[in-house]
C-alpha cells in the first residue's frame, strides 16, 4: 500500500512540475513578444564589384 501512495505522490509531483514549467514558459514567451527591440542597424554601403574578394581571386588565377 505504501508503494502505491509513493508512486501516486511521484506522479502528482511530476504533473505539478510539468504544469509549473508550462506556465513559466508561456509567461516568458509573452514577455518576449511584448518587448519591442530597436530597429536593426543599417548595413554599411557595399564596395564596387572590382574591389570584392571575388574580383581579387579572379585576377590571382590569371
Amino acid at each position: 500500500m505504501e508503494t502505491l501512495v509513493l508512486i501516486a505522490a511521484l506522479i502528482l509531483a511530476t504533473g505539478i512540475g510539468m504544469l509549473l514549467i508550462h506556465l513559466l514558459n508561456a509567461q516568458h514567451e509573452a514577455r518576449i513578444t511584448a518587448h519591442h527591440y530597436s530597429d536593426p542597424l543599417p548595413r554599411p554601403p557595399r564596395q564596387s564589384d572590382d574591389t570584392s574578394r571575388r574580383a581579387h581571386r579572379a585576377h590571382a588565377d590569371r
